[in-house]
């Protein structure tokens, strides 16, 4: 007798850039143990089509319209949804890392994860592993300060030096060999210390380290 092959681990899509949404389609398409089952453009669409499709797995961004990531965590798991979630994000931060967790999400990875990493992702989730990048486990570990402590004061040395170079006009590229470390890992310090000092992008990032250097 023919052994029956496995059935392919059903994948829903949930990103609001269609881009991005069409990118992972054919790279989960592609995958002899996968299928695309559907693609959501919003947090409301997400949770309607697991309870319509009920896939193995929810590949989600957090950062969607109408109802966000969390809040789709959140009402999968009101609806009792054996989906099991991966959150793909580009946000870094400390408390989106934490609430997806808690919320239900068994695994969390960044958009810049490569993409076969992406794949065994994808896997380890069906197979019942919670996974965490790097990254995201750094931030669930890292201890929380006592009270808050905002602006410089509240960057560490690293984030001190990418920011000095930042202010001189340094790429990603430029700063991470200056450093002697990877693009990723600067990318990852230009979005805490643009967070830390609450500016929205480098140039002003840059004038908060001149003006704190002429004081």
């Amino acid at each position: 007798m023919t052994p029956t092959a496995a059935r392919p681990i059903s994948v829903v899509i949930a990103d609001d850039h269609p881009v991005v949404r069409e990118g992972l389609q054919v790279l989960l398409s592609v995958q002899d143990d996968m299928s695309v089952a559907g693609a959501a453009a919003d947090g409301a669409q997400a949770v309607a089509l697991c309870e319509e499709l009920q896939p193995d797995v929810l590949l989600l961004d957090l950062k969607l319209p109408v109802l966000d990531g969390i809040g789709v965590l959140r009402e999968l798991a009101r609806r009792g949804a054996a989906v099991r979630t991966l959150v793909l994000t580009s946000a870094p931060e400390h408390a989106l890392v934490s609430q997806a967790m808690q919320a239900g999400a068994a695994g969390f990875l960044y958009k810049d994860t490569d993409p076969d990493a992406l794949i065994r992702a994808v896997r380890a989730v069906h197979d019942g592993h919670t996974l965490l990048a790097p990254e995201a486990a750094r931030l669930l570990v890292a201890p929380r300060p006592a009270t808050a402590v905002t602006g410089i004061d509240a960057l560490t040395g690293r984030e001190r030096e990418v920011l000095a170079a930042l202010a001189d006009g340094g790429s990603n590229r430029e700063i991470a060999r200056h450093l002697g470390i990877s693009e990723k890992t600067v990318k990852a310090h230009v979005s805490s210390v643009l967070a830390k000092l609450g500016v929205a992008d480098r140039t002003q990032a840059a004038v908060v380290a001149v003006r704190h250097a002429a004081r």
